[in-house]
């Protein structure tokens, strides 16, 4: 009886890992198709700059100045951006860099919560890459430089020529992943 039993657990044991094995597979050759799949459809290629000019109509009439701000809140860290303000044609696709230096002597976790001038920006505002979007941990005086990618929409109301965004750290405690938005 004990003999029945161990061989129907082999015979088990070796379905299970022949499945295991082929779920693995499957799992692995999926990234392919995914991103096969991604390229045909368009989704998933918001970083990519030729879609960024194609989906946007750029506004060459018009001129918007884009002010770029840095703060930080109980933080020993150094933050600011690498150039304080860009003259941009609405709908034009735009890089910033920002620069961040964690003085301290001790690893520690951000997040950085943006605001904007004016309130409603947002709503014109389309963010393709931003430092924002995850927490930051820095390592004892680690210095590292972080990329903004947007786009002002040419829906802008026509009257604001100057608008501001801005960036705040925040320390996260340890064990929080991030501030939700």
């Amino acid at each position: 009886m004990v003999d029945k039993e161990l061989e129907i657990n082999i015979v088990m044991m070796k379905k299970l890992l022949v499945f295991s094995l082929i779920m693995f597979v499957f799992g692995y050759a999926l990234v392919p198709f995914y991103e096969k799949f991604c390229e045909v459809t368009g989704i998933n290629n918001l970083l990519q700059p030729d879609v960024l000019v194609k989906d946007n109509w750029v506004d060459e009439e018009r001129w918007i100045t884009v002010e770029f701000d840095a703060n930080t809140r109980g933080l020993p860290w150094q933050f600011k951006p690498l150039q304080s303000s860009a003259r941009i044609h609405p709908g034009q696709p735009v890089n910033v860099m920002y620069e961040i230096t964690n003085d301290s002597d001790r690893e520690i976790n951000g997040q950085a919560i943006p605001s904007y001038s004016p309130r409603f920006l947002d709503k014109h505002l389309k963010k393709f890459e931003c430092f924002c979007f995850t927490k930051q941990v820095l390592k004892p005086n680690e210095t590292r430089q972080m990329p903004v990618q947007f786009v002002i929409e040419p829906s802008l109301p026509a009257d604001i020529q100057t608008v501001t965004i801005s960036y705040t750290f925040f320390e996260l405690p340890d064990g929080v992943s991030a501030v939700k938005k």
